[in-house]
């Protein structure tokens, strides 16, 4: 993916002022940056929730700037967001289910249950492992833990087999034991795909990232490997010098 001088102003608030970075194939690109640097503008642009500005986001060498969230997720791209978003009342099973039976192209059926289908049934059973939710699969989602209704979430966004995953802010709110336990599924389920993730832990960002963008009043500061990322004195001063206070 490549995002393209992108720029956002609500009512005249410049949020983005020039966004460029680019993101290879297999990636794990992390972008960091202050409270209001416009990190989740920026990723509801990409998603398609927002419009840009101006500029243009390429994926696989097509321009999709502008296209609505169902067309994008169509195109393998799928997101998860800074607030916890899954159907409360469903289990886990039947959560996950509903993204597998989307992505095999079936609608609802009055005639046929939803359980009736082996290879979505197979699917949702083997994205549960993934993320280590298979013992619970039949709770209802609202009696899930904090750190699972979080995996939950990463389940859903597999569930329709995505080239290129956006994580916000993933670990956020989680206990230090679950953010552990978080960044060990996060590197599993993301093996041999694209990622792309917003994240303020910056043990989560230096142990998933291969790539750090760091994006700062609206513009990238710095797009470099995480040990560059680590002693470069513009992001210490920019960021890294806040999150060490």
């Amino acid at each position: 993916m490549q995002v393209k001088d992108i720029y956002k102003d609500f009512s005249g608030l410049k949020v983005l002022t020039g966004v460029d970075f680019d993101v290879k194939e297999n990636e794990r690109h992390a972008v960091i940056g202050p409270n209001g640097a416009g990190k989740t503008t920026l990723f509801n642009i990409i998603s398609g929730k927002y419009k840009s500005s101006s500029g243009s986001i390429i994926f696989k060498d097509e321009d999709i700037s502008g296209r609505s969230p169902h067309i994008l997720n169509r195109m393998k791209i799928s997101r998860s967001f800074q607030i916890t978003n899954v159907f409360q009342e469903l289990t886990v099973f039947e959560n996950v289910r509903s993204g597998v039976r989307c992505n095999h192209g079936l609608r609802y059926n009055f005639f046929k249950k939803p359980g009736s289908i082996p290879a979505v049934n197979e699917k949702t059973e083997e994205i549960l492992a993934l993320v280590g939710l298979a013992d619970v699969r039949e709770t209802p989602a609202r009696e899930l833990s904090y750190g699972q209704q979080r995996a939950l979430e990463i389940a859903i966004t597999l569930s329709t087999e995505p080239e290129l995953i956006l994580l916000d802010e993933p670990t956020a709110g989680m206990t230090r034991e679950e953010t552990s336990e978080a960044i060990k599924m996060i590197g599993k389920v993301t093996a041999n795909r694209t990622l792309v993730i917003i994240e303020h832990d910056m043990d989560v960002v230096f142990s998933l990232a291969d790539t750090i963008s760091v994006l700062h009043y609206g513009s990238i500061l710095v797009s470099a490997r995480p040990e560059q990322i680590r002693n470069d004195q513009r992001v210490k001063d920019a960021y890294l010098g806040e999150e060490g206070e």
